[in-house]
């Protein structure tokens, strides 16, 4: 059995000696314990700074992709790599390593297939007031979404079954930390969290420039994974919706027109009009979005088996080293923790 601990890293030349520092060597259940560092781009010393302080493997992207794609990076890595669990944790040491071993015990155990580290929200003293209502408010509206149990949400410290790691596909380039949950839970994987602990902050949140922006943000990523995984239900219920807001204006100019007094409010049937056919459009696109939700699944279940058959990747020792080339398309975004 092998454990791979991927830290994802932008600029962390000051903080990756003091988390790898304190990364395990053993975790019972395992005969190897690898770290396998992701460096999204970084103009500093990251890379070397990691290798120098024992990372047995350092994966380089030529620009900075973002905290997402870094993730996912450091999952298919971690797979070539031939992890039989992976474990994703922050440059910044926010997480507790002690705690390693708690979490990846359940997916030893064979009762989970993605473990969540829940933090003490409520007593982490450099969280707000309201960072912690809106961390709380966030993970409960993804146990909705998810239909998991996840106290959580944000939280990066997680382990994944090698299974589960080939399974997952992060579409949004800003965070992996939303997206993962929903997406397995309605992949109907086994999510649970256990509590861990955390250190003191070495600096502030990159990824949380400000309240409104990450609440905006994660309401967009939480929208569109609703949008692809859940396609009918999301363009139903808003056409559903909109048919129903059209005959209260259409209730209305019959009720008038059967009065007689019909002439002067035809505003009402022309708002009704376009409602119904906002509405009618919508549901045809929700038909039409199932469809192709159908397909993306098929697609996704070719590239899982793919990813199943694909080979172990021979190293040749410690501080083996990648470079992973960015497409042009893509704009630098920082890779940081939540």
């Amino acid at each position: 059995m092998k454990l791979i601990i991927q830290i994802p890293c932008f600029n962390e030349a000051q903080s990756i000696a003091i988390t790898l520092a304190a990364l395990p060597r053993e975790v019972k259940g395992f005969d190897k314990v690898e770290w396998l560092v992701i460096d999204d781009g970084s103009t500093d010393d990251t890379a070397a700074v990691a290798r120098r302080n024992g990372a047995d493997h350092v994966v380089r992207h030529t620009g900075n992709q973002g905290l997402a794609r870094a993730f996912m990076t450091g999952i298919e890595a971690s797979v070539r790599l031939g992890a039989d669990v992976v474990v994703n944790t922050d440059a910044d040491n926010q997480y507790d390593a002690r705690d390693i071993p708690a979490l990846v015990e359940p997916i030893c155990q064979g009762v989970a297939e993605i473990v969540i580290g829940a933090r003490p929200i409520a007593e982490i003293e450099h969280f707000s007031a309201a960072k912690k209502f809106l961390q709380k408010l966030g993970s409960w509206v993804v146990r909705t979404a998810s239909r998991t149990t996840v106290e959580d949400a944000a939280s990066g410290f997680r382990a994944f079954s090698r299974d589960a790691a080939q399974r997952l596909t992060v579409f949004s380039d800003y965070t992996y930390t939303l997206e993962t949950i929903i997406q397995a839970g309605q992949k109907n994987m086994a999510v649970i969290s256990v509590p861990i602990r955390v250190n003191p902050d070495l600096r502030p949140s990159r990824l949380v420039k400000s309240v409104p922006s990450y609440v905006f943000r994660s309401m967009l990523t939480i929208c569109r994974i609703f949008v692809i995984y859940r396609p009918g239900r999301f363009f139903g219920t808003l056409g559903t919706a909109l048919l129903a807001a059209s005959f209260v204006p259409g209730v209305r100019f019959i009720a008038l027109y059967l009065n007689g007094e019909g002439q002067g409010h035809v505003q009402s049937l022309i708002l009704a009009s376009i409602l119904a056919g906002m509405g009618i459009q919508t549901l045809l696109a929700a038909v039409i979005a199932e469809l192709l939700a159908t397909n993306r699944k098929l697609l996704e279940d070719i590239r899982y088996t793919a990813k199943r058959a694909e080979p172990v990747a021979s190293t040749s020792g410690k501080n083996s080293f990648a470079v992973v080339v960015p497409r042009r398309s893509e704009q630098p975004r920082s890779a940081t923790r939540s």
